[in-house]
């Protein structure tokens, strides 16, 4: 079931401001006068998940791998897969947002994955001096 049109804004903009805080953004605010806009230094953030002017070099900063899935017999169905993260289109109100969404879904798992990743290895080197 898809949810409201409210609903999905409001992921968009936390989807957004998880891959501004894992790029190293801290004090990020939403202004009541400008819902939807993250800023940061008086600046605004981009909105990655609802404009292909930000969400677009996405793709070539983290070598994604795209893959479409259209076809409803398939037991993918009608999706986009990007990486690892795959997005059904139904859940999104248009193909280009659920585009969108899996990007900056996928940079996310990237990032987290890389950042674990360097956790595990300074613990690994800490135990390793003892």
């Amino acid at each position: 079931m898809r949810m409201s049109d409210e609903e999905y804004f409001r992921s968009c903009v936390a989807q957004e401001r998880h891959l501004a805080q894992l790029l190293g953004i801290h004090n990020i605010e939403e202004f009541y006068e400008s819902a939807g806009s993250l800023w940061h230094d008086a600046k605004e953030l981009p909105k990655w998940t609802r404009n292909w002017q930000a969400c677009g070099p996405l793709i070539a900063e983290h070598f994604l791998r795209i893959v479409f899935h259209d076809d409803a017999d398939d037991k993918h169905g009608c999706m986009v897969e990007v990486d690892e993260t795959q997005v059904h289109f139904c859940d999104h109100p248009t193909r280009d947002q659920a585009v969108r969404y899996a990007i900056v879904k996928a940079v996310i798992a990237r990032l987290e994955h890389d950042k674990h990743a360097a956790q595990r290895a300074l613990k690994d080197c800490a135990q390793s001096s003892e």
